[in-house]
């Protein structure tokens, strides 16, 4: 007997408690699950044996992607990239749409599997023919801040289970269930930077980088930087200066080598243009629209006007000034529950020249 694709379901497992308890909802309902395990990096060996106990314990075929290059090429590279322009990248931003989806979604259409799952806490819902990206029920698990990349391809094909469930009855679900991974620990922050020293992993992979002069609110030299990817903006610790008054990292300068400082007080802006942006709610909106914007994945939303042009930029203006907004990081668009869509940060709207 043929079974229907579109019951079939290819889960992205790691072997940690999200994924492995996002396979056994799925089991439960009804479903017919498969698992992928992406070895992107060395660091992902021990993801691979982790992901092969709880394929074992949920009795399900596991298949195993060596993507190492691909890995490299759309996430490590850029990665370095921007942190070498004096921006402060989010590796999983890039990656879920690049890397981790698209070889998911890819492998699922190869395999005969009809839908793909994560253990990701949020939501996916049609609606008139358009896949809409939600929040999760449990608001300080959510992580669609993390998926505004995606596509309506991969949304259209995306099952999230765990989209209305707290963390602490996902680690119950798992433990009745027996799985290995109930009391595990929540995954890093860089999966393929093993100790989160990025600067130095960095550094060891790509070379280092030169010093430069700190530049002090005053604008004149007040020290040396140790190489401008050990440094963010809206940082104000670690920066092995004394000016006998607290400053903050202002903006970071590739051209001159130079980082500049300011006061503190001084850290907030009103605005920030964005690039390459991505819509989710619609193909691109066609004028300026309010909304409420997170500038980073546990900031609290900020109410704003968003006003797209063509070329995939937008201008987003605060109603009240927000705190350390760093290129590179990404600026995503809310209407409640909704994700409208998002992009990375160019750079502060009041920005000075340099």
């Amino acid at each position: 007997m043929s079974i229907d694709p579109a019951n079939r379901v290819l889960v992205a497992l790691s072997g940690g408690v999200d994924s492995s308890v996002c396979v056994y909802l799925l089991k439960k309902a009804g479903y017919d699950v498969g698992a992928l395990v992406l070895r992107l990096s060395p660091c992902h060996e021990s993801a691979v044996q982790a992901a092969r106990q709880a394929a074992q314990a949920l009795d399900i075929p596991l298949y195993v992607a060596q993507e190492e290059d691909w890995f490299t090429r759309q996430v490590i590279e850029p990665f370095n990239r921007e942190y070498r322009r004096g921006r402060t990248p989010n590796p999983c931003v890039i990656c879920n749409p690049t890397t981790k989806f698209a070889i998911l979604c890819q492998k699922a259409k190869e395999l005969g599997y009809g839908q793909v799952a994560t253990g990701h806490y949020a939501g996916v819902e049609e609606k008139d023919g358009r896949y809409l990206l939600k929040k999760a029920g449990c608001l300080p698990r959510d992580q669609s801040y993390m998926l505004y990349r995606l596509s309506q391809e991969q949304l259209s094909m995306l099952a999230l289970p765990l989209q209305a469930l707290p963390k602490d009855e996902v680690r119950a679900i798992a433990a009745k269930a027996g799985l290995p991974c109930a009391s595990s620990p929540d995954s890093q922050e860089i999966c393929f930077v093993p100790d989160n020293d990025y600067p130095g992993y960095l550094e060891r992979r790509f070379g280092p980088m030169p010093q430069g002069d700190f530049i002090s609110p005053e604008g004149v030299p007040c020290g040396k930087h140790r190489g401008l990817l050990h440094y963010t903006v809206g940082q104000r610790k670690g920066l092995g200066i004394a000016l006998g008054r607290p400053v903050f990292i202002r903006s970071i300068s590739p051209e001159t080598n130079r980082i500049y400082l300011a006061d503190s007080g001084q850290e907030y802006a009103r605005g920030v243009w964005l690039e390459d942006c991505r819509w989710i709610a619609f193909d691109r909106p066609e004028k300026p629209f309010p909304c409420g914007v997170k500038v980073r994945s546990v900031a609290r939303e900020a109410a704003a006007l968003v006003t797209p042009f063509p070329d995939g930029r937008a201008l987003v203006e605060f109603e009240t000034p927000q705190r350390a907004l760093a290129p590179g990081q990404s600026a995503v668009c809310y209407d409640g529950d909704y994700v409208l869509g998002g992009g990375l940060i160019e750079k502060q709207l009041e920005e000075k020249p340099l």
